[in-house]
């Protein structure tokens, strides 16, 4: 990918969010056959887009790579065309949809399949009776979930803002966009990409993949047609399929050549194995032999931050664990989760003030992490970790 140099951070702000539509958009309409795609051409630098090559040593990206976290999510509500759409204009180089699966099988775009938080269903006296209690990968859940519904039913609900509490200006939206299917979202980055003059990567994420097979709505297949039919699904398609579980990476890695990444969370287990019985744990996958196991099915892991920079009874990070340097060692590159500005999210040595709300110092984090040597950023706030990869790399 052909290194860039964004605006600077206000000027990049300001013409996005001045860009950027508050209103509700009907369907996107479908792009061209045709999409752009990354060069993998050997180069002596490293590769900005994700590699599906065979796993051997790597070292940092010359360029690391910033991920919008369910789009724009500190700006917009999440998971909305209107959030992803200002994720790319504020320079995230990728843009995350979370997929669950509707009762007709359509993959829609919303980071849980329980939808009382990020929608208005609950207003909808129409749909009061759907409310039930399921358990989700082991877990009770009440509310509504997607599963319940038709698209044409989602159709009817509006997203709203996930943590008003901590965005209230977020709020403003709420009511404005619909919840997104995964094509639309595929449409808006190949418009997106033509419009910027960039390829623009998508990371989906599967989510709950047991689940959604044991009620017979998987999630692979319906999320690698969309691909094929969007231009996506070549080797060199600036994708990264994501997955908390194992299983489901490995039957990907038998199905498609698109880069595959294990989400790895910082306590518990992955879902499927949990299921399987064999007792792998979270923490058994970033040991150095489970990375080297990772890197046979997946080409990235994706670690919980705390994970890479672990923090002291205080709350306070120090030095950086061996993980970044063990997955490169053993041919992964490292993408962490998730990079917010408030206080509130940060270790105590990014914070500014007392009050959980108000922003810390998101470079210093952003900077701490890229000297880590990870390759890449999950930020709900792409222009912060755009702008501080762009003085970490000056």
């Amino acid at each position: 990918m052909t290194s860039r140099k964004p605006l600077s951070r206000p000027a990049l702000l300001l013409a996005a969010l001045a860009a950027a539509p508050v209103l509700v958009a009907g369907p996107v309409a479908a792009a061209p056959a045709s999409s752009p795609t990354l060069s993998t051409a050997p180069s002596s630098a490293p590769s900005s887009a994700p590699s599906s090559a065979p796993s051997r040593a790597t070292t940092q990206l010359a360029e690391p790579l910033v991920f919008g976290h369910r789009g724009a999510s500190g700006y917009r509500p999440e998971h909305t065309l209107a959030s992803y759409r200002l994720a790319i204009q504020l320079g995230a180089d990728y843009i995350e949809p979370d997929l669950v699966s509707t009762r007709d099988g359509v993959l829609v775009a919303r980071h849980e399949n329980e939808i009382s938080g990020t929608t208005d269903v609950a207003d909808h006296p129409e749909f009061a009776a759907r409310r039930t209690t399921k358990t989700i990968d082991g877990k009770a859940v009440t509310g509504w979930f997607t599963e319940d519904f038709t698209l044409a039913e989602l159709k009817t609900l509006r997203a709203k803002e996930r943590l008003p509490q901590v965005r209230p200006d977020n709020t403003r939206y709420d009511g404005r966009f619909e919840v997104p299917t995964f094509a639309e979202v595929l449409a808006l980055v190949k418009e997106q990409s033509r419009k910027t003059g960039r390829v623009v990567g998508v990371a989906p994420e599967t989510k709950h993949p047991t689940y959604f097979d044991s009620i017979g709505l998987s999630l692979e297949e319906p999320m690698l047609r969309e691909l094929k039919r969007a231009g996506l699904d070549r080797k060199r398609s600036k994708v990264l399929i994501q997955s908390f579980e194992v299983s489901n990476l490995r039957e990907l890695d038998r199905r498609t050549d698109l880069p595959l990444e294990q989400l790895v969370d910082g306590s518990g287990a992955p879902y499927d194995q949990v299921v399987a019985g064999t007792g792998t744990t979270y923490r058994d996958l970033v040991t150095p032999a489970g990375l080297r196991r990772i890197s046979a099915y997946a080409d990235w892991v994706g670690p919980a931050k705390d994970l890479v920079l672990p923090r002291d009874a205080a709350g306070a990070t120090g030095a950086p664990s061996d993980l970044v340097d063990d997955a490169h060692a053993a041919g992964l590159r490292v993408v962490v989760f998730t990079l917010r500005d408030e206080n509130q999210f940060m270790a105590t040595n990014f914070r500014r003030g007392v009050d959980p709300n108000a922003k810390g110092d998101i470079r210093a984090e952003v900077t701490a992490f890229l000297d880590a040597g990870v390759d890449g950023l999950f930020a709900d706030f792409p222009d912060s970790a755009v702008d501080a990869r762009e003085a970490w790399l000056d």
